[in-house]
């Protein structure tokens, strides 16, 4: 149990690291002055010694939104696969468990942005609805998808059995769906080719705009859980779909684990230099690919086996 919670404890630390890490990584390689990858916490902490201040049409929804966007956040957190054997797992995480708690705070975020009765916020909550409705489906099939290739529908069990066990004769299904779940990591954590999330742009934010009324703890309570959000899914890409080092020692899978999660921000910030981002509309035609490498990756476990 104590090893559970220290790997609890160490998601909620590198969590903002790890998107320091891709600003950082981001500046270095335009040749700009870069920033220290421990940025974000400096910047929580000058959040919440600033003022709150709320709109004046704004409800009590502005009030308790931030808590509520936070909150369906923790609770994945503490039902994440093990990061090494030997360390406590909760079974009942399934895809729909998960997809459904993320669904959860985005909704709260989005109404959070039509409180504030801003013409930006209205903008940002329509536009992150309209993302929302296809990655959700594509994220479901897709845990669905490696929870069959490892032989139990719960996440934790199937981080597991991929690490001991790994079904190379599935190979080709596993790959469709890694493919899939990172097309969703960069759509769900609004990173760019989806969304930008350095603009204040009309015609391009879509998370900046629901907060854009936000300030102080109530903001340092968002960007948190943003921060969270991204290291939950960098840590489902490194327990599913990168299964090894699990079975060392603790400390050398602590290590293994946390290299694996700076590869994939390095990887994200790497994608974000070489690609301009999407118009709105053809953000779809991305998570259509999603979707369809999803549907593939069941095709070929279910028809061909492999």
């Amino acid at each position: 149990m104590l090893n559970y919670f220290l790997t609890v404890f160490l998601i909620f630390l590198i969590s903002p690291f790890l998107v320091g890490i891709i600003k950082s990584f981001k500046m270095y390689m335009l040749f700009k002055k870069s920033i220290s990858p421990f940025q974000p916490y400096i910047d929580f902490a000058k959040l919440l010694r600033k003022e709150v201040i709320y709109s004046k049409e704004a409800s009590v929804i502005s009030r308790v939104a931030p808590f509520l966007i936070l909150s369906p956040i923790i609770i994945v957190v503490f039902l994440l696969p093990p990061i090494f054997n030997g360390s406590f797992y909760i079974s009942f995480m399934d895809a729909f468990t998960i997809t459904g708690l993320l669904s959860l705070s985005t909704f709260f975020l989005m109404l959070l942005g039509l409180d504030s009765a801003s013409s930006f916020g209205g903008i940002g909550s329509s536009r992150e609805a309209f993302i929302s409705a296809l990655v959700e489906p594509a994220m479901i099939l897709t845990i669905f998808s490696v929870s069959l290739i490892a032989q139990n529908i719960g996440i934790g069990k199937a981080a597991l059995n991929l690490s001991e066990n790994f079904p190379v004769r599935y190979a080709a299904s596993f790959v469709l769906a890694a493919i899939s779940f990172f097309i969703l990591l960069i759509a769900e954590n609004g990173r760019i080719p989806v969304d930008n999330p350095e603009t204040h742009l009309e015609l391009t934010m879509v998370h900046e705009a629901m907060i854009l009324d936000t300030t102080g703890a109530n903001l340092a309570l968002i960007e948190m859980a943003g921060a969270l959000k991204f290291g939950i899914f960098a840590t489902l890409f490194a327990t599913l779909f990168m299964p090894f080092g699990s079975s060392l020692c603790w400390c050398l899978a602590i290590f293994v684990f946390v290299s694996k999660l700076i590869f994939i921000s390095l990887l994200v910030g790497w994608i974000e230099i070489n690609t301009a981002k999407l118009r709105l509309f053809k953000v779809p035609n991305l998570l259509g690919i999603a979707i369809v490498f999803a549907f593939l990756s069941l095709f070929t476990y279910y028809i061909l086996g492999v």
